[in-house]
């Protein structure tokens, strides 16, 4: 799911494929836009999301709660149901979580549009470098002790895949 209404980058425009876990809160929309502000090419923001699958969520929820045969006489059609329903909700609120992020950047004088990621991430990060021609990328995300630890965390992931700069950043949230 993508908004297409950007092509891929031309060679006068800068291209930034901008990997993010949550919203882009206003505090790190301004430190990113910030990054670029001097420079004289136009500069275009490429916002990836990944769909939270809430469906396997609650199919796992409910496959664990099934295995004490609590659940064991539900229905399966009111199982799929809820779980349609469930992936419908994520996909709303995706695409409301990328709206909002991408008018973030245009508040700020930013170029940007976005896509929504459904399977890995990296992979699809991985992707967009490549068929856009970005020449950075940025990823922004909670801070993730373990996964970072072990090296098995989206930046770690991209690194080892990318041949552009990559930076990674932690999010803020903002006051209220």
């Amino acid at each position: 799911m993508s908004d297409d209404s950007h092509t891929p980058s031309t060679n006068d425009t800068y291209d930034i494929c901008l990997l993010l876990e949550q919203p882009l809160s206003h505090v790190d929309a301004q430190q990113v836009v910030a990054l670029h502000e001097t420079w004289t090419d136009p500069v275009h923001y490429h916002v990836l999301m990944p769909l939270d699958d809430a469906a396997a969520h609650i199919e796992t929820a409910l496959g664990t709660l099934a295995a004490g045969d609590v659940m064991a006489a539900a229905p399966l059609a009111v199982l799929e149901e809820d779980a349609e329903r469930a992936h419908e909700m994520s996909v709303e609120i995706t695409q409301r979580s990328c709206t909002e992020s991408v008018a973030t950047l245009q508040e700020l004088g930013a170029d940007a549009d976005f896509e929504i990621v459904t399977g890995d991430p990296v992979e699809r990060l991985t992707h967009a470098v490549e068929t856009r021609g970005s020449s950075e990328v940025i990823i922004l995300t909670r801070a993730h002790l373990v996964a970072e630890m072990f090296h098995t965390d989206w930046t770690h992931k991209a690194r080892k895949r990318l041949g552009v700069p990559l930076l990674h950043m932690l999010e803020h949230r903002d006051s209220v």
